[in-house]
């Protein structure tokens, strides 16, 4: 009996373990990562907090969602993403395209203890906030994903639609109010 508790305490030891093993500090910029400020993605480059166009808020949920799970916005736009976790377990923001959102979700599977100090990256306790400074210097769709292991797969993922300067009027105004994505084939159904 007692070593049947000691087998299942172990267990679920290296279950939390997992769950939180992507690493419970705080991401910051190390001084590589500030030398690489002005690295272009192709969903754009790190942005100056001095001219931020607009600043939108974000939740994420024990739901494995965000709200909101959809934004537009224009080429040039520089957004301070203000990332609340208001769940009970860890989550993150990480901003990519499709394909290097499920690449990263499949090393976090194999290695979960990994930590970074990207610019495009959140990484968020219960209960905090964190904050993203990001340009937007290329037309396209985009995405934000939780890569925690299990929460991307489970559906936490959101799309930043970017339009060209010329494009729809108002871009940066409008979120979606709800985004499905087929994280297999990257296609999005708003609505």
């Amino acid at each position: 009996m007692i070593r049947r508790l000691s087998v299942g305490l172990i267990a679920l030891l290296a279950l939390s373990g997992a769950a939180w093993g992507h690493g419970e500090s705080q991401h910051k910029r190390s001084a590589k990562t500030q030398a690489k400020v002005s690295e272009e993605k192709a969903f754009g480059r790190e942005g100056d907090p001095k001219k931020v166009s607009q600043t939108i808020r974000i939740d994420m949920r024990d739901e494995m969602e965000y709200l909101p799970n959809g934004l537009r916005l224009k080429v040039g736009d520089t957004v301070k993403f203000v990332v609340r976790n208001s769940g009970r377990i860890m989550h993150e923001l990480v901003l990519g395209t499709m394909e290097e959102l499920k690449e990263h979700a499949e090393l976090m599977r194999k290695h979960p203890g990994m930590e970074h100090d990207e610019p495009y990256m959140a990484h968020v306790a219960p209960g905090k906030t964190e904050t993203i400074v990001w340009r937007f210097t290329k037309p396209g769709a985009f995405y934000y994903g939780c890569l925690v292991p299990g929460h991307f797969e489970a559906g936490m993922v959101g799309i930043v639609r970017v339009r060209a300067s010329g494009g729809e009027i108002n871009a940066g105004k409008s979120p979606v109010s709800r985004v499905t994505v087929d994280r297999q084939q990257g296609n999005t159904h708003e609505t």
